[in-house]
């Protein structure tokens, strides 16, 4: 497992497409908030009448309202793009063979990337939270006051748990054996997400439960529901692990 997670974690923090993907969800995002953030002083009034949460309640809690929204849709393709290219990559670069010679199993390779994509998860988040307080400062919203903090976490929580609802992204880059079935997977999600929270069914539909939760201030969504993305991940990383223990070269 050591000389996994070594091998993994080197070739991911050295792979452009992870670098480019971070740089554009943390910066992206933060950009995207920050110009909404400006907008709201433009003179045109229908512009500032669809601003929605920045108008009411406005100030940080508004600002970060309108962070979850974003975050909830453009970080679950980030995450699912990045988790798509590390399982499709050696089918791609025709390297998949190499897997069946190394005294490595390729179940423990399998294990080690979705434990080197959730410890970039987590930084990503961390990186995307602090962005954001940082745009929100520069933007003129003032010192961070402490009824907000909790919405930062939340913020966090999210980022979080949208790199996890991600996760069946890897199992289909595997069965499918292409980064475009693992983004296809992943824009899947993502429309179920949205229909379902149109529908009111959102609350207990995992891959819609992280985002209504935030943006929600965790009103509508409960602690129960909120879990259920715990078995998204577990039941997505089996499959995976599952298929990486079946893998067979004439195919």
């Amino acid at each position: 497992m050591i000389t996994g997670l070594v091998t993994e974690s080197t070739k991911f923090v050295r792979a452009t497409v992870v670098r480019a993907t971070t740089v554009v969800m943390v910066l992206g995002i933060s950009l995207i908030c920050s110009s909404m953030l400006q907008a709201v002083h433009t003179a045109d009034p229908q512009l500032a009448a669809k601003l929605g949460p920045l108008i009411e309640p406005g100030g940080w809690a508004g600002y970060l309202t309108v962070a979850a929204q974003v975050t909830g849709a453009a970080g679950l393709l980030g995450y699912g793009v990045v988790l798509s290219w590390l399982f499709s990559r050696e089918f791609a670069d025709g390297t998949v063979t190499g897997l069946f010679a190394v005294p490595v199993s390729r179940p423990t390779i399998a294990t080690a990337k979705l434990l080197v994509y959730l410890a970039w998860g987590v930084a990503s988040a961390v990186a995307l939270a602090l962005a954001l307080v940082l745009f929100g400062l520069a933007g003129g919203l003032g010192a961070l006051p402490a009824d907000v903090v909790p919405a930062i976490g939340r913020q966090l929580a999210l980022t979080v748990l949208t790199a996890v609802i991600a996760s069946p992204a890897a199992w289909a880059a595997t069965v499918g054996r292409s980064v475009l079935a693992g983004i296809g997977c992943t824009i899947g999600i993502l429309v179920v997400a949205q229909v379902t929270v149109v529908a009111g069914a959102g609350a207990w539909i995992p891959f819609a439960a992280p985002a209504l939760w935030a943006i929600s201030g965790g009103a509508d969504v409960t602690t129960f529901q909120l879990a259920l993305v715990v078995p998204i991940l577990l039941i997505s990383a089996a499959l995976t692990l599952r298929s990486w223990h079946r893998l067979q070269l004439d195919r």
